[in-house]
């Protein structure tokens, strides 16, 4: 049984709630600013243990008759292919992608709107793709000097010449594929446009790291920092609101350096500021939904080490630079944490070191490890995952679940007639013939019926796993991570 951390029920209730009194307090209309993954928060829901990655939308869900949503995407990110590292398509592709997400979980998509459009001819011509499609769009210019000529900015030369967005309810969403999008300045783009039209219109921020009512250095919170060590962003007591209000709250340096150019460009918009600090700004109400404190920073803890093996194989395959390692290290060292804090590495590297080859290990439910080694007909992933499955099927070690049979011939036809070099089959490859074995093996179907039991435990590779089988891993919730080294010293792995 996984053990629970955080309340989804309470979230998902008081943050709507939240929401509601935020929309109440400007009057006709509020422009959220969402931050993070809406669909697939994995990050959350593995440093927060019970929440679900599809919160956020759950949320908007319970508000969707007044809710309509804007995506935003920078000119300048369609015309360089900007790619959305986690799940591997351009920006302009994710648009699209949650577009459809969105109508399929009954919510509307008012438009899209290119921000920083400099006449980009790749940003015209997808501009025309999505009027072919049947989406608005709408565009808005880069402005000399943002954000700091808040003269210009805040006029009809600055705001004053993006388009006016159409919008018909009272909850606007602005989000986008990911950061650096311009989703904050459409957001303030349309509240000078709304001003001008006398709609009472106001702004709040969704993010829901770093957790603005736990400790700075609360692993949550060093777990968010570990997540974007690439773009480094760094956790930090609000000083705007320990001034204003004599209350020790946290938040992180990009907000808190602009927040006094968005105090002047409220000013300058509406008269004052509804805001006396970025916190202020913010709806976030995870901190109240979290029940066992224990078990959040168990699970904080693991995530900031997994980052730290994420960003040492980022390094050994030439994606990233040693900064994110090194800010990593410091945030364990904070957390009171090291790479022996989580058992399956040296489970596997010990089963590499006795077998001469590739091994991996799984931590069960109970704290037992699982270990599987590289052999003629198995890879160690494989292995490793058939081994686990015998456990919680309560099937001998010593049994085979896939004949050599079956797998042979596959083997076979990956070398002879698709030209491959490896023989040994990939996970997803062992898993179809685990299915195919089952209809006939008893063994196999009980071992079968127990993958939905892997989702959550942890797992170690004493090598770079290729991409087919970290993607399995991912599919079927294994928290995975890889020992910075490949199994052969070719230049090119796939």
């Amino acid at each position: 049984m996984k053990k629970i951390g955080f309340d989804n029920d309470k979230y998902l209730d008081i943050q709507s709630k939240h929401i509601i009194e935020r929309i109440d307090q400007f009057g006709d209309k509020l422009y959220l600013e969402f931050g993070g993954k809406l669909f697939d928060d994995y990050h959350a829901s593995r440093v927060l243990p019970g929440f679900q990655p599809d919160s956020k939308i759950q949320m908007l869900k319970q508000l969707k008759d007044r809710t309509e949503i804007i995506i935003v995407i920078s000119a300048g990110d369609i015309e360089k292919n900007k790619v959305r590292g986690d799940i591997g398509i351009t920006y302009d592709q994710d648009v699209l992608r949650l577009v459809d997400a969105f109508t399929n979980n009954g919510l509307y998509v008012s438009s899209v709107v290119l921000t920083q459009f400099a006449g980009q001819p790749s940003a015209v011509a997808y501009e025309k793709k999505l009027k072919a499609l049947g989406m608005k769009t709408y565009r808005h210019y880069p402005i000399e000097g943002y954000p700091s000529n808040i003269s210009l900015i805040v006029s009809d030369e600055g705001y004053g010449k993006n388009d006016y967005i159409e919008t018909s309810r009272p909850l606007v969403v602005i989000t986008a594929p990911g950061p650096g999008s311009g989703k904050m300045a459409t957001c303030l783009s349309q509240l000078y446009h709304e001003q001008k039209r006398g709609v009472k219109a106001g702004y709040a921020k969704f993010e829901t790291f770093p957790i603005w009512n736990i400790p700075l250095n609360h692993p949550v919170n060093l777990a968010y920092e570990a997540a974007t060590a690439d773009l480094n962003d760094v956790n930090m007591i609000d000083p705007f609101h320990l001034e204003a209000y004599n209350e020790t709250v946290v938040n992180y340096n990009r907000d808190v350096e602009v927040f006094p150019v968005l105090r002047t460009m409220f000013e300058k918009l509406s008269g004052s500021s509804p805001y006396k600090s970025p916190t202020d700004m913010g709806v976030n109400m995870a901190g109240y939904c979290i029940v066992d404190d224990d078990i959040t920073m168990a699970a904080a803890k693991q995530e900031i080490i997994r980052r730290y093996y994420a960003a040492l194989c980022d390094k050994r395959k030439g994606n990233a630079s040693e900064e994110p390692i090194h800010k990593i290290e410091l945030l364990m060292e904070k957390a009171g944490i090291s790479v022996a804090d989580r058992p399956v590495v040296k489970a596997a590297n010990i089963r590499s070191e006795e077998t001469g080859g590739p091994a991996a290990a799984i931590e069960m439910e109970d704290g037992s490890i699982i270990t599987g080694k590289t052999s003629s007909l198995l890879g160690a992933s494989s292995a490793m995952l058939l081994n686990a499955l015998k456990t919680l099927a309560g099937i001998d070690d010593a049994a085979k679940l896939i004949s050599p049979n079956v797998i042979e011939p596959i083997m076979e036809m990956k070398v002879r007639y698709l030209r491959n070099h490896n023989p040994l089959l990939h996970l997803d490859e062992i898993l179809i013939a685990l299915s195919i074995e089952a209809v006939t093996n008893e063994e196999a179907r009980r071992a079968y019926a127990c993958l939905p039991m892997l989702e959550g435990l942890e797992a170690h590779s004493s090598v770079i796993l290729s991409q087919v089988d970290v993607g399995v891993f991912k599919k079927l919730g294994i928290q995975l991570t890889c020992e910075p080294k490949y199994h052969s010293k070719k230049l090119y792995h796939t």
